[in-house]
């Protein structure tokens, strides 16, 4: 399991619409290949900060399966004009402490 991880800051005054869109555009991604899971949870402190953390079986099944989709394109175009700046995505995987 491979978990993605990204902090979004959207632009002022558009935190509703976006959550509404974000809510919208949750069935593209929840439909893909290799997806487990998603949440977005919204900063306590920081007005518009987001952290958005996405569960996929592989590596390839974000990169590769949903980036390089027609779906990532009809995501892209849903959200990212409410960011700024664009984030950053990370991925993690789980560490054996056993």
């Amino acid at each position: 399991m491979v978990l993605e991880a990204v902090i979004l800051q959207v632009k002022p005054g558009m935190e509703k619409e976006y959550e509404e869109a974000f809510q919208r555009a949750s069935k593209i991604i929840s439909s893909m290949k290799g997806y487990i899971s998603h949440e977005l949870q919204r900063c306590i402190e920081e007005k518009g900060r987001y952290l958005l953390l996405v569960k996929w079986d592989t590596l390839e099944s974000h990169t590769v399966g949903f980036r390089q989709s027609k779906e990532y394109q009809e995501w892209k175009q849903q959200l990212h004009h409410f960011y700024d700046p664009f984030p950053i995505v990370e991925h993690f995987e789980i560490v054996d402490l056993v």
